[in-house]
């Protein structure tokens, strides 16, 4: 099995060992496992000139055991793996899996202390990173919470191994006494021993009276010296009225434009000079068992062009899940891919058990019509179909989908997925 990177799985490995022999209490406290195994089916070309079946089977696998509930040390792992059942080239790799995350947690009500150590998925102000690392939580009085980290970056690749490549921050967040919080984050990547990234930012959620709520956040490139990101909304209820004023911008130059960070798919953005301002608003209603409303947006580029997008949407709710729904919209656009008018019709329907064998039926329409044509063609269709039941009280679930699809870059795609899940939990 090819892994991506070895490191994650070795200190996946160790924390399971680690696991095992920490004192008995642990492993006899709490046991959760989730496993998903999912089987894909489609066609593609895979060099041959030939459609060829492609047949590829997942193993989502999560564990979850040690002082869940309550106060404690705990371990948690999950990660995944893939096999081509079809083994055509279509992947590099036959096989291939990854360690998605694996650490050691320790949770103490005292100042509110979370510790984790290990690979992990970081959400702190500017950082949504998945380190190999330790990371710290506390609360500081009650008027604020601070939280820092330390480690490797998971995602940078790197000709010279591992060595010179660290990540670190933190995020302080100030209570507005009941009124929301206001945060201030920071971030730094090197990638060997040369800076990869460096932010900083503030977040605020803002509650005001009269069902008023302001929330928010800026980012600033410390790299290039200039603003990458501005995205706030204004949120205004009133009875079962939702008004959302909204509004984003992002600088391309500092938004992509970071230092030796080679694992940025998107740096090349850095050097387009493009800048994006979007804004709008959504007005909903929202009823006993019907919700109404309507969207407007403007995407306004420096380079591309304008488009302006108007929508509106409605659903009904039922018992359990069930909600059926649609919307229509029209994107008035200044390019042939940006220009279209699209509806869609979409249902789910929960809570059949007892009068059909299954627990739920989800279907999903969308059809979209170009104001101009793409490589021939002025529309593009999708059509979407799932089916699931649940068995032992709901420890098993199985569920399955077909997906079809006609569009300008496919004449015609069919997927297949069948999912089966199993749940474990000690204390039921």
């Amino acid at each position: 099995m090819n892994v991506r990177c070895c490191p994650g799985r070795l200190s996946g490995l160790l924390l399971l060992l680690l696991a095992l022999l920490l004192p008995g209490s642990l492993m006899a406290a709490e046991l959760r496992i989730q496993s998903d195994t999912i089987l894909r089916g489609f066609e593609r070309d895979p060099g041959t000139g030939v459609d060829e079946a492609v047949i590829p089977g997942y193993e989502y696998l999560r564990i979850d055991a040690g002082s869940l509930t309550e106060p404690g040390l705990s371990v948690h792992l999950y990660g995944w793996g893939r096999a081509d059942f079809a083994d055509n080239n279509f992947y590099e790799d036959t096989t291939a899996g990854e360690v998605l995350y694996g650490y050691l947690q320790y949770r103490q009500d005292d100042y509110g202390l979370l510790a984790r150590l290990g690979r992990q998925q970081l959400f702190a102000g500017v950082s949504n990173e998945a380190i190999d690392g330790l990371s710290l939580a506390a609360d500081v009085g009650e008027l604020a919470r601070v939280s820092v980290y330390a480690g490797q970056p998971v995602g940078l690749d790197s000709t010279n191994g591992r060595d010179g490549d660290s990540i670190y921050g933190g995020r302080v967040g100030l209570s507005l006494m009941g009124h929301g919080e206001l945060g201030l984050s920071y971030k730094e990547v090197d990638n060997d021993s040369a800076t990869a990234e460096q932010m900083a930012g503030i977040d605020l959620s803002l509650i005001l009276p009269g069902g008023i709520g302001l929330y928010g956040t800026s980012v600033r490139n410390l790299e290039t010296d200039g603003w990458a990101e501005h995205s706030w909304e204004l949120q205004i209820d009133h009875g079962a009225w939702r008004l959302r004023p909204l509004v984003s911008i992002f600088e391309y130059s500092d938004y992509f434009g970071t230092g030796a960070n080679a694992v940025n798919p998107f740096r090349f953005l850095a050097t387009t000079g493009e800048k994006i301002t979007s804004y709008g608003a959504d007005l909903t209603h929202r009823g006993e068992v019907w919700t109404f409303g309507g969207k407007v947006r403007s995407y306004n580029y420096d380079q591309a062009g304008d488009n302006r997008y108007y929508a509106a949407m409605v659903s009904w709710h039922g018992a359990d899940n069930t909600e059926i729904g649609g919307e229509f919209g029209i994107m008035d656009g200044d390019t042939d891919r940006t220009g279209y008018a699209q509806g869609r019709v979409y249902a789910y329907v929960d809570g059949l058990r007892g009068q059909y064998w299954l627990d739920f039926i989800s279907a999903d329409l969308l059809a979209v019509r170009y104001d101009r044509s793409i490589y021939g063609e002025d529309s593009s269709f999708f059509a979407s179909l799932g089916i699931g039941r649940s068995f032992f009280d709901g420890r098993v679930i199985l569920k399955a989908s077909g997906d079809y699809s006609q569009d300008p870059y496919f004449d015609e795609d069919l997927r297949a997925m069948l999912t089966l899940t199993y749940l474990y939990d000690s204390g039921q």
